[in-house]
């Protein structure tokens, strides 16, 4: 048996058929008398985080357009919605015998004081910028399974934290899936299921953890520079 890996992204095309909302799914799988199976991989971000008195991670995080674009750096893999939200293709998901096209609505925000932050992110955090999932679409179930009946979901938080001698970037990325299980899975164990699950959730997850840590910090950089050279500029006009 042969479980194969893709990249996370592929190029994006437009989506014809509407997309499903998160609630949809929920609402159903509350009245169904088949319970669904669900995998989830959940992984952290802790490491060093060099700020700059005049660029703080704070003012980069506000930009949330810059932070996406730093995330997914290649535009063509996705497509702006409006000010918070973003819609990106992904590349095939593999999981046994099945295989799914998703395509996500991403959300990502900027937080402030306290106010509506994640469970997981401590109050007296200054800022903090939080990613998730509003809607989806998944090709590729019509032979197998309702669309209805399959569900993804992801969701994150980013943010610096200043409580320790010296500042980390902290942040949490949980990725998850359920779904009733049609008859081409229903004979294969639960524990091979649930061990290909994790190895492909983990997959995912790890990949977007680098994107973070790369090419993020990367962009950040290049903030605190031109953060720099414009106070340099500034100076000589006077």
């Amino acid at each position: 048996m042969a479980v194969l890996s893709s990249p996370m992204f592929g190029t994006y095309r437009p989506v014809k058929s509407k997309m499903r909302p998160i609630t949809r799914w929920r609402v159903k799988c509350q009245v169904s008398s088949i319970k669904p199976a669900t995998y989830s991989s959940r992984l952290s971000t802790d490491i060093p985080l060099h700020e700059s008195p005049q660029a703080l991670f704070d003012d980069y995080l506000e930009n949330t357009s810059r932070v996406f674009e730093a995330m997914f750096p290649d535009k063509p893999r996705s497509h702006k919605l409006n000010e918070e939200e973003w819609r990106i293709q992904m590349l095939p998901i593999n999981f046994l015998f099945l295989t799914v096209w998703p395509v996500v609505d991403m959300r990502l925000s900027c937080k402030s004081n306290g106010q509506d932050y994640p469970a997981d992110v401590p109050i007296d955090i200054t800022k903090v910028v939080e990613l998730n999932m509003t809607r989806w679409q998944l090709k590729g179930l019509d032979r197998v399974m309702e669309p209805s009946d399959f569900s993804l979901g992801v969701k994150g938080a980013l943010y610096p934290d200043r409580r320790g001698k010296q500042t980390r970037l902290r942040g949490q990325l949980e990725m998850n899936i359920s779904f009733v299980l049609p008859p081409v899975l229903e004979f294969v164990p639960e524990d091979v299921r649930r061990n290909v699950a994790n190895a492909v959730l983990t997959g995912l997850v790890e990949n977007m953890k680098h994107k973070v840590n790369g090419s993020l910090l990367a962009d950040y950089s290049r903030f605190k520079n031109e953060r720099r050279l414009h106070k340099l500029s500034t100076k000589a006009e006077f």
